[in-house]
């Protein structure tokens, strides 16, 4: 028989949740038999799969050993990457980070070492503000993320709280993501807004923009404004007004003015004489704007942060 007392960063959320985090070997349907078993139980009673943990509850496990073996401190894949960071803002709740191109925000099954996320964790551990042994569910997360090849602003969160509020007020839209790009060509209308609509494509990795709707399309809203003008390039400001995959490349891409170094919305012979590596685009400011209460996070309503040194202006020349 094994206890876990829930601390603050297990709390609110639910039973099976709870367990799928710290028990990452144990069959979900075994899980379940165990609760219904009453092989575990949350403060002593019989519990549901949906039961909500608060801090301070003690879960009952009648369980295999075999499910509470942990990895030794040595073994953590976040320490193989590298705990280099380019911090905008941190606070004891969030860390904003200006990820750079080419750099994954989660590992994948082809690069797993080496990520922002990894790079956050690594950073954190050798902060001692967060040790896995010291956790029963939760690690320092990402609350959005942009395009290995896209740079710019990522917002992490450091305890489950601050995700929480964070995930809400994204998926709420009350923070605004602005960015900064490059395109092709010189846009008739210097501002507006774009609406379309996008379809995407899992195994060519892409997606399609069309004027009018299709059964499996899905709208998108571009807000643009023309900042500078230069060498029949165009430096815009953009807003997105809703979030798809690959939105800003592929709805500039569709209105004529690519982005100048994208090989996949782009054409080589446009690139050719621009020495890129990447599609010149950077998620360069951030603004918190709250319209309901955001608890531990309030004091952030109203600010705003922003990156100074924009990548591709080293590469292209921009004032």
């Amino acid at each position: 028989m094994r206890t876990i007392e829930i601390n603050k960063n297990d709390a609110d959320q639910r039973l099976d949740k709870f367990l799928t985090k710290r028990f990452k070997t144990m069959p979900k349907a075994l899980m379940y038999k165990y609760i219904r078993t009453k092989y575990i139980k949350v403060n002593g009673k019989r519990c549901e799969i949906s039961t909500r943990l608060r801090e301070g509850d003690v879960i009952t496990l009648y369980i295999k050993d075999e499910f509470f073996d942990e990895p030794q401190y040595d073994t953590y894949d976040f320490l193989k990457a590298p705990c280099e960071l380019n911090i905008v803002f941190e606070d004891e709740n969030i860390i904003l980070l200006n990820k750079p191109t080419g750099l994954l925000c989660h590992p994948d099954e082809n690069y797993h070492f080496d990520s922002l996320l990894s790079r956050l964790q690594h950073y954190l551990y050798d902060k001692k503000e967060y040790d896995p042994k010291d956790e029963n569910s939760f690690a320092p997360a990402l609350a959005n993320r942009i395009d290995r090849n896209t740079g710019g602003i990522v917002i992490a969160a450091k305890n489950s709280e601050s995700l929480r509020i964070l995930n809400q007020k994204i998926k709420d839209r009350e923070l605004k993501k602005i960015y900064l790009c490059v395109v092709h060509g010189i846009l008739k209308k210097k501002q507006g807004l774009l609406t379309d609509y996008l379809e995407k494509n899992e195994k060519q990795n892409r997606v399609y923009i069309s004027s009018k709707p299709t059964p499996n399309s899905k709208t998108i809203k571009t807000k643009y404004k023309v900042l500078e003008e230069f060498n029949n390039m165009s430096l815009v400001e953009i807003e997105l007004l809703t979030g798809r995959t690959h939105q800003i490349r592929a709805h500039m891409a569709f209105i004529g003015h690519p982005l100048v170094g994208d090989g996949k919305y782009g054409t080589n012979k446009q690139n050719k004489n621009i020495s890129l590596k990447w599609q010149a685009l950077c998620s360069y400011r951030l603004e918190f704007t709250f319209e309901t209460d955001a608890g531990l996070l309030e004091y952030l309503n109203g600010r705003s942060f922003e990156i100074n040194d924009i990548w591709f202006k080293r590469y292209i020349h921009i004032k």
